[in-house]
């Protein structure tokens, strides 16, 4: 048979536990919207850096055009300066 004591530190002891599982769960709570933020802001910043890298391409494709279109008026030049 158990004492009053025993009953006593056993409840004490349910308490805490309890005590501690709601604190874990907080934590879980916690963790998880520190982790759904990071998530949102790495996928907002993947997006930016895509933005930015079709930008880049796309200049670089006109800058390639714009050469290739100086360099044949170069070409044409050279060959009427060939003819005279």
């Amino acid at each position: 048979m158990k004492s009053s004591a025993d009953i006593q530190y056993l409840q004490n002891r349910i308490k805490e536990l309890e005590e501690k599982v709601e604190q874990l769960r907080l934590s879980r709570r916690v963790l998880m919207n520190l982790i759904e933020k990071i998530e949102k802001d790495k996928s907002l910043f993947v997006s930016k850096l895509e933005k930015e890298n079709r930008k880049l391409h796309k200049n670089n494709y006109r800058y390639a055009q714009n050469l290739i279109q100086q360099n044949r008026r170069i070409v044409e030049l050279q060959n009427r300066l060939e003819d005279f």
